[in-house]
């Protein structure tokens, strides 16, 4: 595995298909998440659509801890904000100052299903898709180069990030400074170790873009590549449907309002 992706490498049908398909099928689940009315919509095409496509491809359990380890956070926020902070509703019960409203903890399980939705579109693709093949693809089905480039860094901020902070905290760790404890002892560790988090992004910035110039990215001669990525007539056509699915899908949602 790459550090700059959480890409598996697996021997499935879902990593066999061409990166343009499997980035068309990313978008499409997002917008028919996004786009569709219901509560319900966002877990039944996680457990209908993700999950199968998940076990297809061989990366389910892994796809499972990293969507619950990095939404939990965010999904519990949710709850406590939206029931707790409604305002006027449906009161569930009093805790003393706390009146729970039934409307905000709809609201936040409809919430909740989204980011789950989300995360696990985009990871899943990310466990099954490796940067440069997706890179490749983008460029030979015609995609501008810079925006094929904005794409696949997008794509590997996180695990670059969460590498790129490892790193520090195990050097700062190695020199003695404390990490672990109570609350004050994690703040006064917080400075440490986020100024070279942002400092090293910085310089890292600069870094691509010399090595972007020194590969002749904004050249205008047609760009050769020794990597072939196989296509076909089936995956084609199944990427124009999933857009007139994605454009009814929107119309729906526009006309339900």
């Amino acid at each position: 595995m790459d550090s700059l992706s959480i890409y598996a490498a697996r021997a499935s049908g879902l990593h066999k298909l061409n990166p343009v398909t499997k980035f068309s099928l990313t978008l499409f689940l997002l917008v028919l998440g996004l786009a569709l009315p219901g509560m319900w919509t966002s877990y039944l095409i996680l457990v209908l659509i993700i999950v199968p496509l998940a076990i297809w491809g061989k990366v389910l359990d892994r796809l499972t801890r990293i969507v619950l380890t990095i939404s939990w956070p965010f999904i519990l926020s949710v709850f406590i904000i939206q029931t707790l902070f409604w305002g006027k509703g449906t009161t569930l019960f009093e805790f003393g100052p706390f009146a729970p409203k039934l409307e905000g903890a709809i609201f936040a399980f409809t919430s909740s299903g989204r980011i789950l939705l989300i995360m696990a579109d985009f990871i899943l693709f990310s466990l099954a898709t490796r940067p440069d093949t997706l890179m490749i693809s983008l460029k030979q089905a015609g995609l501008y180069p810079g925006m094929a480039y904005i794409i696949v860094t997008t794509l590997q901020l996180v695990p670059q990030f969460a590498a790129k902070a490892n790193a520090i905290l195990n050097a700062q760790r190695a020199r003695g400074l404390e990490t672990q404890g109570n609350i004050l002892v994690r703040a006064r560790a917080l400075l440490p170790l986020v100024m070279p988090l942002v400092i090293g992004s910085l310089m890292e910035v600069e870094e691509r873009a010399i090595a972007i110039e020194a590969r002749a990215f904004n050249s205008k001669h047609k760009e050769t590549s020794l990597i072939e990525i196989p296509d076909s007539q089936v995956q084609r056509i199944v990427r124009i449907g999933m857009i007139v699915a994605a454009l009814l899908a929107i119309v729906i949602r526009i006309l339900w309002r």
